[in-house]
C-alpha cells in the first residue's frame, strides 16, 4: 500500500504508516519531508526505531545538536541509569517539570532547534503524554490589532528566566542550556525559512521583550501563549512504547503532560539544530 499520511484532527499533525523508519530509504524520506512542512508534528507508530536509525532520521534533516556527554541520541528520563527514581532535589527533575510549560527547544541557546524526534520507550501507566500547538495557525487567528500591536516586537529567551517562574533556581552549568550565553533575542513572529509562512515564536523560555516594562512584557507574552495553545491548534498525543514522533520546532510548541514521578518515563530524544543563518537570535544576525 506504500505511505499513508493521514492528517490529525487539529490544525497540526498526521499519522503516518506503511513505512519502516529502521529502513527508511531516500525516496521514503522524500514523502516524510513533505509531509512535515505541511503538518509540522508527524507521529509513526510502533516503530521500535534503533538508536542508530533515530539519530540517521534527524540528520536528515541536519547536524545533530549534542545536548549531553557527546551523545546525539540521549534519555529524557526521571529515572537514572542505575534505576534510582529522580526527586524534587534533583535539578533535572526540575527541569522535567518546567518542560510540562508550553516551549520550543533551545530556543535559549545561541541557535535555537529546527527539530526534534522522541522515541517512547517506557512510560508510567497514566498521564506523560505529548502535546503540541500550531504557531502558525495561531498567527493567523490573531486580531489585526494584535499583529499590529506584536509587529517588530522581539523578546530575550532563557532557561534560567523560565525555570525560575516554577521556583527552580537554576545553577550555571547544571545542565544542558544552563551556561553563561547571553539570552537571545528572537522576533515574536518567525517566518519558515522552508516554507514561508509566518508563525509566532513565543513560548515559556521568553521574556523581556525591549520596549516595554517587565508587567507588560510578561502580560503580553502570557496572552499569546494562552491564545494561541487553544483547539483546534492543539494536538495530543497518548504515547505506546515504540512511537516515534517529529516536530518542527520553528512553528510549533510542546509540553509534556504531568504524570506520577513515582514511575519511570524514558523517551530517547534526537535534536537537530538548526541554521545558524535562521535560527541564530537577532543580535548574531549578519
Amino acid at each position: 500500500m506504500g505511505i499513508q499520511i493521514q492528517s490529525c484532527d487539529s490544525s497540526l499533525g498526521a499519522v503516518v504508516t506503511g513505512i519502516d523508519l529502521n529502513a527508511l530509504d531516500d525516496q521514503g524520506w522524500l514523502s516524510v519531508e513533505a509531509a512535515w512542512h505541511e503538518h509540522a508534528v508527524l507521529i509513526f507508530p510502533q516503530q521500535h526505531i534503533s538508536e542508530e536509525q533515530h539519530v540517521a532520521l534527524g540528520q536528515r534533516i541536519g547536524p545533530i545538536e549534542i545536548l549531553a556527554e557527546n551523545r546525539k541520541a540521549v534519555a529524557i528520563s526521571n529515572q537514572k541509569p542505575d534505576g534510582e527514581l529522580l526527586g524534587p532535589d534533583s535539578g533535572y527533575y526540575q527541569i522535567l517539570r518546567g518542560n510540562e510549560g508550553w516551549h520550543t527547544d533551545s530556543s535559549y541557546m545561541p541557535v535555537s532547534a529546527r527539530a526534534s524526534i522522541l522515541a517512547a520507550q517506557v512510560l508510567p501507566d497514566a498521564g506523560g503524554e505529548t502535546q503540541w500547538a500550531d504557531m502558525r495557525a495561531a498567527y493567523q487567528s490573531l486580531s489585526a490589532e494584535m499583529r499590529d500591536r506584536i509587529e517588530g516586537l522581539a523578546a530575550h529567551h532563557s532557561l534560567f528566566h523560565s525555570q525560575a517562574k516554577i521556583g527552580h533556581s537554576a545553577s550555571s552549568g547544571s545542565s544542558y542550556g544552563l551556561g553563561d550565553q547571553t539570552p537571545p533575542l528572537r522576533p515574536l513572529v518567525k517566518v519558515h525559512p522552508a516554507t514561508k509562512v509566518p508563525s509566532l515564536y513565543i513560548g515559556r523560555h521568553a521574556y523581556g521583550i525591549p520596549g516595554l516594562s517587565e508587567a507588560d512584557s510578561e502580560a503580553l507574552l502570557a496572552e499569546l501563549v494562552e491564545f494561541a495553545c487553544q483547539p483546534p491548534r492543539v494536538l495530543t498525543h497518548s504515547w505506546t512504547p515504540g512511537d516515534v514522533v517529529m516536530w518542527d520546532n520553528r512553528c510549533v510548541l510542546h509540553r509534556a503532560r504531568p504524570y506520577d514521578y513515582s514511575q519511570p518515563r524514558i523517551m530517547r530524544h534526537v535534536r537537530v539544530t538548526g541554521d545558524a543563518a535562521t535560527e541564530s537570535g537577532l543580535e548574531d544576525q549578519p
